[in-house]
């Protein structure tokens, strides 16, 4: 993958709790500052740089599989993330561009994950999909071009599993500052919030399958994150085609800030995150 070419984003790990900053964010004062407000504001938006930096840092990107399975190891944990990731056929031929861009986040994070187990097929059936969900928003010939350096790579079986995680974890956290979004500065945290949903899921799932309750809490009690995300949901001049995705991403977003808010997560709590978090991603 050519570097030269990305910014980095933003990373929090995905235990982070709500409200403060985590030390993720505290020591790694480059990532905050290229958040994804550093391109220059969208007209379209109402949103100025120095507030989407600061609220930037709340924010879980895709956290890379060695950082999802450390939390769920941390948390006594046995389970393999990439093992519960569902095989699905997403599709990028939607005509809402919110929708493209939780769909690009959801295909993001399975990519990821499933870099070690899935087979060429499915992992070159993955990268086709992001290009398209990146073309349809807006994306310039940088990002099909290092999609396309990677699906070779596959293709051409050079270059190990760890080392196609390393490029793969590497593009789940960065984005090139070429890119031109036709639709505006709301689109990267979109993306963001497929994937954080997508890893939410997971999680509650794991949470749910080994019944570790009590450790529910260190993982998915982020209310700040669900608030920022929910920002560029409701924000004011979207499109206002009626859309189902979007409509339940947003009612499922609503749900997660009431549930998350709580001090402690019970066994209720995290069922209704999973449940709540499924059900946007079965209309995918």
């Amino acid at each position: 993958m050519k570097k030269t070419l990305l910014m980095p984003l933003v990373f929090i790990g995905i235990g982070c709790d709500s409200g403060a900053p985590t030390e993720a964010s505290k020591d790694a004062p480059a990532a905050t500052a290229s958040a994804p407000s550093a391109q220059a504001p969208s007209p379209k938006t109402t949103f100025d740089k120095a507030t989407l930096t600061a609220e930037a840092i709340q924010v879980a990107l895709v956290p890379s599989p060695a950082e999802m399975q450390k939390a769920l190891s941390n948390a006594g944990l046995t389970t393999q993330l990439a093992t519960m990731v569902d095989n699905r056929d997403i599709a990028m031929n939607v005509a809402n561009k919110d929708q493209i861009a939780v769909r690009t986040g959801v295909v993001l994070a399975d990519l990821v994950l499933t870099v070690k187990s899935a087979d060429d097929k499915n992992q070159l059936a993955r990268l086709a999909r992001l290009k398209k969900g990146f073309a349809a928003l807006g994306a310039g010939d940088d990002v099909a071009r290092t999609i396309d350096e990677l699906a070779n790579r596959i293709k051409s079986g050079s270059g190990s599993k760890e080392d196609l995680l390393k490029e793969f974890d590497e593009l789940s956290g960065v984005m090139v500052p070429e890119l031109k979004y036709e639709a505006g500065d709301w689109v990267v945290p979109l993306i963001q919030a497929g994937s954080w949903l997508e890893g939410a899921h997971l999680v509650a799932g794991a949470v749910k399958k080994e019944g570790k309750f009590d450790e529910a809490g260190k993982m998915l009690r982020q209310p700040a994150v669900v608030d920022y995300f929910l920002k560029y949901v409701k924000r004011e001049g979207r499109d206002k085609a009626p859309d189902k995705v979007v409509t339940k991403l947003e009612q499922t977003l609503m749900t997660l800030k009431e549930v998350t808010a709580k001090e402690s997560l019970t066994e209720d709590d995290v069922t209704t995150i999973h449940s709540a978090t499924g059900a946007v991603l079965t209309l995918l």
